[in-house]
């Protein structure tokens, strides 16, 4: 037989072969991630008829003598580099920007992928949509320092929606801090109620409550650049129904302060008209105006009126009469008369304790109270540079609300980014929970509002009260030669001899210098152009080797005839 005959069979078979990976390429020309593949040719085999000769005195060297016969595929490979980007908006969908792959596993065996297309099972893993294969990366586990950081040790599925996940927990407030402006003409801060500021702050549960203190004038020197005091007390933790929480507005803040001198706090009469009337003091030569009030008390059904002085201090000599037995609020130091207390709650309310007035004076005409110095419970002092309008003693409180329960702790709050400065008469002063170095600001119970992966493949979690939580990582394999993996179907594909190996560890994408991008998917890399170029070249050469076998037919048609 002639062997032309068995070369033009072999061309058949493998420019059939070409066309079945060209076929398939198109096939997949839309498929996610897909790797084109190609086909190389490489002669069969030659029959040599006469070996090569060597040279000599007398004659030329010849060349071997050799006869081919046919053709054979030498190698199908697969163009692993990366497709277009295709744009989905899931942010579940990922395109890797490098060589890398994903890592996923059916339960038993681990492959490789580029085919990013992910979602969340009912079980909450990351899992391949197209296989339900998990997706594989490291978890997060918390470190030392209470943080969650990645452990990058083997591999394992991802579980980004399991019930840990669904809620962040709630933690009290333990730190606040004060800033602003303090601007000693701020009228709310010399009348007796000073100037509210409220913190906001948590519980150990997510509850929420408001802190409310008040801002005092303490006393201003009348030497110019002198330094600038002020008192803060608490006035009460309320809840977030505007409830004040039992037992808060006896808590300690800051600590007592013994006859505070003040520049003056004013005190109005409050329920009662103030009544004006020149008298004659000792001896008649001496007169003055006095304030006085008409104080009523009904006891037994009868009702005693009293008038009540308040200025002046000193009623020795008092020549002219007034409305029943007059009794004197202050003494001459300007400390009211502990028998008269109940009297001065009702005069000037209940802002101020009677007891705690060391030194004031009283408005004649008005009957104004001024204090200029009173004992304080607890208040946190602050004391300002009269220079440099910064704070330099007072510089941080702490708010203990643990006798409110187990709930609750201590706040430390910072007053050092607040100063003294011309406002025009308004303070700016605000209490923010937290601080910058540690954070602690608390926080309400949170649910899970959704789920993102970075572009190193960190995948984190977003909550209502404004958290984060880290919940692994994403991690991804690289080889050495990846044209040598092994495709399995289904866009995986499972690591080979010539490949390289995976180590079951596996790198982090970002230590390559490249990245994923969320809401896109890698495109198939098939260029239908150069498919359909080698689709002509190969029908052709099809056609050219059918054409072989076609003559050899003939030419043994020819010889058979010979016997005719």
């Amino acid at each position: 037989m002639m062997r032309s005959l068995y070369s033009g069979v072999s061309g058949l078979k493998t420019h059939q072969t070409k066309m079945d990976v060209i076929g398939n390429n198109i096939a997949n020309v839309n498929t996610t991630a897909y790797k084109s593949m190609s086909i190389n040719f490489s002669e069969l085999m030659y029959q040599t008829t006469q070996a090569a000769s060597a040279p000599s005195e007398s004659l030329a060297g010849t060349n071997p003598k050799q006869i081919g016969l046919g053709v054979q595929s030498a190698a199908i490979s697969t163009k692993v580099e990366g497709g277009a980007t295709q744009t989905t908006g899931n942010p579940f969908d990922l395109k890797i920007n490098g060589d890398e792959f994903f890592i996923v596993s059916d339960g038993s065996q681990t492959y490789f992928t580029r085919d990013g297309s992910f979602y969340v099972d009912a079980d909450g893993n990351l899992a391949m949509s197209s296989t339900g294969y998990k997706v594989m990366g490291w978890q997060a586990e918390e470190a030392d320092d209470g943080t969650l950081q990645v452990k990058k040790d083997t591999v394992s599925p991802l579980v980004v929606m399991d019930e840990s996940n669904k809620t962040y927990a709630a933690e009290y407030t333990k730190a606040a801090v004060a800033s602003g402006i303090v601007d000693w003409f701020d009228e709310n801060q010399s009348d007796s109620a000073g100037n509210i500021v409220s913190l906001q702050f948590y519980d150990n549960l997510g509850y929420s409550y408001t802190a409310k203190f008040s801002m005092h004038n303490g006393y201003k020197p009348t030497t110019t650049k002198e330094d600038y005091t002020f008192y803060v007390e608490l006035e009460g933790v309320y809840d977030s129904n505007g409830k004040l929480v039992t037992g808060s507005d006896n808590l300690s803040f800051g600590s007592a302060q013994s006859n505070f001198k003040l520049t003056g706090e004013t005190y109005g009469v409050q329920n009662y008209t103030v009544n004006k009337k020149e008298v004659a003091l000792a001896g008649g030569t001496t007169t003055t105006t006095i304030a006085y009030v008409n104080y009523s008390t009904t006891t037994g059904g009868t009702t005693t009126t009293t008038s009540v002085i308040l200025y002046p201090a000193d009623l020795t000599g008092l020549a002219t009469p007034l409305p029943g037995t007059p009794t004197q609020l202050f003494k001459a130091d300007g400390t009211v008369d502990p028998a008269n207390a109940d009297i001065f709650k009702a005069l000037y309310g209940t802002n101020i304790d009677a007891t705690a007035i060391q030194s004031s004076s009283v408005d004649p005409t008005s009957g104004t109270l001024t204090v200029t110095g009173k004992n304080i419970t607890s208040a946190a002092v602050l004391t300002y540079s009269g220079t440099t309008g910064e704070l330099i003693s007072g510089k941080t409180y702490n708010l203990d609300l643990s006798s409110l329960g187990d709930a609750f702790t201590t706040i430390e709050i910072d007053f050092t980014k607040t100063s003294v400065s011309d406002n025009d008469g308004s303070s700016t002063v605000a209490l923010t929970r937290g601080n910058t170095s540690k954070g602690f600001k608390g926080r309400e119970l949170g649910t899970l509002q959704g789920v993102s992966i970075q572009s190193n493949g960190m995948i984190y979690a977003s909550y209502s009260n404004g958290q984060t939580k880290l919940l692994g990582q994403i991690a991804v394999a690289e080889f050495a030669n990846a044209s040598g993996l092994q495709k399995e179907g289904e866009n995986l594909y499972s690591q080979t001899n010539n490949s390289g190996e995976f180590n079951g560890i596996g790198i982090d994408i970002s230590s390559n210098g490249d990245a994923m991008t969320t809401g896109t998917l890698e495109m198939s890399n098939v260029d239908l152009s150069s498919e359909f170029t080698e689709m002509i070249t190969t029908q052709r050469g099809y056609q050219a080797n059918s054409r072989i076998i076609t003559v050899s037919d003939t030419l043994l048609e020819e010889l058979v005839n010979l016997k005719r």
